[in-house]
């Protein structure tokens, strides 16, 4: 037997959760890895001061106090409704937001610029505590998964600046999204409380959403970004993550019924969110209220569905068939991208979150002083 050195692991370093987390596929979380040099070289100068004020912002540190565990946690949930599913959502959660502090830790290795340092410190900060809480929660059910060996072991995945900021912007809000929903929806439905993690969303969505923030500044600050073929750029990653979340959430739909949600309403419910507040910084979005929109999705959802009954199947026939229903995925896809875009106006641009702090303006203390 030929020597692997990935044989030599301390007992349990993989643990079966580990090890699924670790795995690479087209709807899995990644970890990623850019251009540093090329993102330290990028000029803040001319909106200084409201790069000043976000990252004020996050060294107030408003979550400080609220990830803490309380009794709730320490209840028996062998019995749990959905267990297993709620473990894989711990663990794809977890996933996400470690991949998040290890991205923004390695900006601030790289980056020479105090401010931007600072701020993705900060954030490094916020999704490190994210990724612990889940982690201690999973524990809690019994569940290890050893991060140590994901940020040594997992594979990276090499974007362009552009394409990380883009991506990570509809990361945050898409996170915000989702779990202001579900806050909401277990407020009204608290039948559905399978798990009291839950009820500590409101506050933690808040941190994705400020985190979103710092990225439309800085896709501001760099005007070609959003101009020209990029914003064909921007019109995939929207697909990307709007059509990531359906089918994951598709093959999940026990997970959601459990909690009380229809998982399709839901998913509908977030993106329509998404869409509306990434106009705040996107000149296009995606069409949703174009009748193929939707009626796409639920379509590439129906062929997921049948591509993996095919799959385990196994054999030659079924394999080719699914193969098939996955590229009949891609050209429902492409068929939703052509959709004509939505353009951003004054009338339906983004106004920003009620109760959520803004930036003041230019000079705002100047002004505060003279007055």
């Amino acid at each position: 037997m030929f020597f692997n050195p990935l044989m030599m692991q301390m007992p349990g370093e993989f643990t079966p959760t580990t090890q699924h987390a670790m795995q690479e596929a087209i709807l899995t979380p990644r970890f990623y890895t850019t251009d540093y040099k090329a993102v330290d070289k990028l000029h803040v100068d001319h909106m200084r001061e409201e790069f000043e004020w976000i990252r004020s912002e996050f060294e107030r540190d408003y979550n400080k106090g609220h990830f803490v565990r309380n009794d709730e946690f320490l209840a028996g949930f062998d019995d749990m409704p959905v267990r297993a599913q709620f473990i894989e959502f711990l663990e794809r959660s977890c996933t996400a937001e470690f991949s998040g502090c290890i991205l923004y830790a390695e900006m601030v290795k790289h980056l020479k610029d105090p401010t931007m340092r600072a701020i993705f410190k900060y954030m490094s900060r916020d999704e490190g505590r994210h990724a612990g809480f889940l982690n201690k929660t999973m524990a809690d059910l019994n569940v290890e998964m050893n991060l140590n060996v994901l940020h040594t072991r997992k594979k990276y995945t090499y974007f362009k600046p552009k394409f990380i900021f883009y991506s990570v912007y509809l990361s945050e809000k898409i996170g915000y999204a989702r779990y202001i929903e579900i806050y909401r929806h277990l407020q009204k439905n608290p039948q559905g409380l399978i798990h009291p993690i839950f009820k500590w969303f409101e506050k933690w969505c808040n941190d994705e959403y400020r985190h979103g923030e710092f990225f439309s500044l800085l896709m501001r600050s760099q005007p070609e970004l959003l101009a020209g073929v990029n914003q064909r750029w921007i019109r995939f990653f929207l697909l990307a993550v709007y059509a990531t979340m359906y089918l994951n959430d598709a093959r999940r739909a026990d997970f959601y019924q459990a909690l009380g949600l229809n998982w399709r309403e839901y998913d509908q419910r977030v993106i329509r969110l998404t869409n509306t507040i990434s106009t705040q910084v996107y000149p296009v979005t995606l069409p949703l209220d174009n009748p193929s929109f939707f009626k796409n999705f639920d379509a590439c959802v129906r062929y997921d569905a049948l591509s993996r009954q095919l799959d385990a199947k196994g054999d030659a026939i079924s394999k080719l068939r699914s193969a098939r229903l996955k590229s009949a995925i891609g050209v429902r896809l492409l068929a939703t991208y052509r959709l004509a875009p939505q353009v951003t106006t004054a009338a339906n641009r983004w106004q920003g979150l009620a109760g959520f702090p803004n930036y003041p303006g230019v000079r705002a203390n100047e002004r505060a002083v003279s007055a």
